[in-house]
């Protein structure tokens, strides 16, 4: 199981770094290794260190959940994702989303496609 888990892993970093228009050379550069390293990564060869998934998540804007689990977190699991943060930090995120929410209205590029 944990083979298939990173396999899968590498799968959602070589679409993020195909969407981002970079070359395994790129991403390898990055994370201090070889470019046949990363090629094993990316093909679940080779397990991912919490290090190098930290600064993909940074580099490629990926997010860490969806980087290991494959799933955005959404509506209620938001919600409960910050029932227990103190209620100034739930304010500011709240304050986070509706200015971006404005930016999206704004950017008519912007896909709400959430099956992608």
């Amino acid at each position: 199981m944990a083979d298939r888990v990173f396999a899968e892993i590498g799968e959602r970093i070589r679409a993020q770094r195909r969407k981002l228009g970079m070359t395994q050379e790129d991403v390898a550069e990055i994370l201090g290794i070889s470019a046949t390293y990363y090629g094993e990564i990316e093909r679940g060869n080779r397990k991912i260190t919490v290090e190098r998934l930290l600064l993909l998540r940074d580099r490629l804007d990926l997010d860490l959940n969806y980087l290991l689990t494959g799933e955005i977190i959404r509506g209620k699991e938001l919600v409960e994702a910050f029932r227990d943060c103190p209620k100034s930090k739930v304010l500011l995120v709240d304050q986070i989303i509706r200015c971006l929410a404005l930016l999206c209205q704004k950017d008519e590029t912007v896909s709400w496609d959430t099956n992608s």
